[in-house]
């Protein structure tokens, strides 16, 4: 496992690969029982990985609950991340504003029996709550010792570059990073918020990197026992192969994982470890609901693809970047000429 800085706004050392907790649990009635979540968490810890994230939502708070115990005797060697946002099931215990961001912290201070959470996420944007509001709350925590970092997740670009904007000219606590869903199949980032994230300096955590479990491969058998979690999630965040861009995605996929000896989903990591690595600090989020899917993702470490592949998997899950930016770069021959190559190669489109 390798270490690096999350960001340029933070000094946080954190392990490439973080721990998503989102299945320790069954309140929501799919997850890990106590047991198998703990030798999850032991897994990871012993492979090296120190970045936990999860939430006051998850399993409608027995994530933070069953943490609580796995955490207590490493906890200074653990950056711990959780959110809020969403754990409230009342009109005022949900939310961006201050009464709930503050409710929720407490909450999960308790839940986790803590003193300080390392980095504490608004877990998706209301579109309600003013972005200062929120920006000076995460400052006024991080005054108070209760958080030490502060993010977005599931933000629009637009709301993240105004709120970070704000933290710097006002002196508040920086935006440290973003957490968005990224992955081979869902590439939309790339018009907007990855962009954003390496002008402004932000560390990126990539959730659902496997699309739900799509990108292993094993929703290709309907018959499979391993389409189980389709089941029980009845479809909630799981991807499906609905065109001929997810096919030629999964095809290249299984071709390069036979040529390696590696499997399917273990390439898909490796092409999000490898190929931004050194423009923009990232970090993705594994989800595994036991040992044996936690350890073919760890096992993803040793993958490594040559630019050909990388560039070759780039390509088929390109996406149409949209208006402005082709209007811009189908301009750049006319307005630099021959230098319009020159000009585009800090920001390739795939």
């Amino acid at each position: 496992m390798k270490y690096k800085i999350f960001g340029n706004k933070t000094g946080l050392r954190v392990s490439e690969l973080a721990l998503g907790t989102g299945t320790f649990g069954t309140r929501r009635g799919y997850g890990s029982q106590a047991d198998e979540a703990k030798r999850v968490f032991d897994q990871y810890i012993e492979a090296g990985g120190n970045f936990i994230d999860t939430a006051d939502g998850y399993q409608m708070g027995e994530s933070e609950e069953l943490l609580s115990t796995m955490i207590a005797d490493k906890r200074q060697n653990l950056v711990l991340a959780t959110k809020y946002t969403m754990g409230g099931r009342e009109l005022l215990t949900s939310g961006n504003s201050r009464k709930n961001l503050i409710y929720s912290v407490e909450a999960s201070l308790k839940r986790l029996k803590t003193d300080y959470i390392d980095l504490y996420w608004a877990h998706l944007s209301d579109g309600q709550t003013p972005i200062e509001e929120i920006v000076r709350g995460f400052d006024d925590l991080v005054r108070d010792g209760k958080i030490l970092y502060a993010g977005l997740s599931n933000f629009p670009a637009w709301r993240i570059a105004n709120a970070s904007l704000l933290a710097d000219l006002r002196g508040w606590s920086p935006i440290a990073g973003i957490q968005i869903e990224y992955n081979l199949i869902e590439r939309t980032p790339d018009r907007e918020l990855l962009p954003m994230a390496e002008a402004l300096g932000l560390g990126v955590a990539f959730w659902s990197p496997l699309a739900g479990g799509l990108l292993t491969g094993k929703y290709r058998n309907p018959e499979s026992e391993e389409n189980s979690r389709k089941k029980e999630w009845n479809g909630y965040l799981v991807r499906d192969e609905v065109s001929p861009r997810e096919t030629a995605i999964l095809d290249a996929l299984e071709k390069i994982a036979r040529d390696k000896g590696a499997k399917v989903g273990q390439v898909a990591l490796a092409w999000l470890r490898q190929k931004d690595q050194n423009s923009i600090s990232t970090v993705t989020i594994l989800g595994a609901k036991n040992v044996t899917q936690l350890e073919d993702n760890l096992d993803s470490l040793s993958v490594i693809l040559t630019n050909e592949e990388i560039q070759q998997l780039n390509e088929i899950s390109a996406i149409s970047l949209g208006s402005p930016h082709e209007v811009i770069n189908n301009s750049q021959p006319i307005l630099f000429g021959a230098s319009s190559n020159m000009v585009m190669q800090n920001h390739p489109v795939a």
